[in-house]
C-alpha cells in the first residue's frame, strides 16, 4: 500500500513541477518562492546562471561546466542503468538486483566524483541529505560558491526525474529539508579517490 501511494505521488508530482516551472522563467528574480527548476537541454542557460550568481568570485566557466557535467551525467547514467521513468520502481528493480544503480545516494555519488574531476576553484562541492537515516532518506549534490554558507546553495537532484537534473536554493525545495554531511563528503570522496590511486599504482607496475 505504502509503495502504491508513492507512486501515486510521483505521478501528481511530475504533473505539477512542469507548470511551475513555465511559471517562474526566473527563479529569484521576480520575488516569488522558487521551487523546482529542470534543466532541459545541455544549452539551457538557467542552472550555469544561477550559479554563476552565487558570488561575484564564481568562475562563469566553473558554473558553465558544473552545470554541463550534471546534466550529461544524468543523460548517461540513465542509459547505464536502464532507468525506469519512476524513480521508486527503479528503486524496487535495484534492490531486487534488476537494475545496477538507480538509488538516490548512487546518483549522488556519480555525481559527486565527475564533479570533484573538475577541480573546481571557485565553487565548492557538499553532501546534502535529507530524513537520514531512514527509509524515507534522500541525498543530493550542493554546489555554493568557495567559502559560502550550505544554505546559499544550490542543490543538484539527478534522481527525482529519474536523470532529468532537477534543481532548487537548498531552501526552496518544497519537497524535501536538507543538511549538511562533511563527513559523508569526505568518506565519498576518499573512497573513489583510494581506489583510483590503486588503479594507477596497478598500471604503473605492470608496465
Amino acid at each position: 500500500m505504502f509503495f502504491h501511494r508513492s507512486l501515486l505521488l510521483e505521478v501528481r508530482t511530475f504533473a505539477v513541477v512542469p507548470l511551475l516551472v513555465l511559471a517562474l522563467s526566473s527563479p529569484w528574480g521576480r520575488g516569488r518562492r522558487a521551487e523546482l527548476f529542470v534543466m532541459w537541454s545541455s544549452d539551457d542557460p538557467s542552472l550555469r546562471t544561477q550559479i554563476a550568481a552565487l558570488s561575484p568570485t564564481v568562475s562563469p566557466d566553473e558554473a558553465r561546466r558544473v552545470a554541463y557535467t550534471t546534466y550529461m551525467t544524468g543523460r548517461e547514467l540513465h542509459r547505464e542503468w536502464r532507468v525506469a521513468w519512476l524513480p521508486g520502481i527503479q528503486n524496487f528493480l535495484v534492490n531486487m538486483g534488476a537494475r545496477k544503480g538507480g538509488l538516490c545516494f548512487q546518483w549522488a555519488t556519480e555525481l559527486l566524483v565527475r564533479l570533484d574531476a573538475l577541480k573546481l576553484q571557485t565553487l565548492e562541492l557538499h553532501w546534502a541529505e535529507s530524513g537520514a537515516n531512514t527509509g524515507a532518506e534522500h541525498n543530493v549534490i550542493v554546489v555554493t560558491a568557495r567559502g559560502q554558507a550550505f544554505g546559499e546553495g544550490i542543490l543538484l537532484d539527478l534522481w527525482r526525474y529519474s536523470g532529468s537534473l532537477v534543481w532548487a536554493h537548498v531552501g526552496m525545495d518544497p519537497d524535501y529539508r536538507w543538511t549538511e554531511n562533511k563527513s559523508e563528503l569526505a568518506r565519498r570522496l576518499g573512497g573513489t579517490r583510494d581506489v583510483a590511486s590503486k588503479q594507477v599504482r596497478s598500471t604503473t607496475k605492470s608496465n
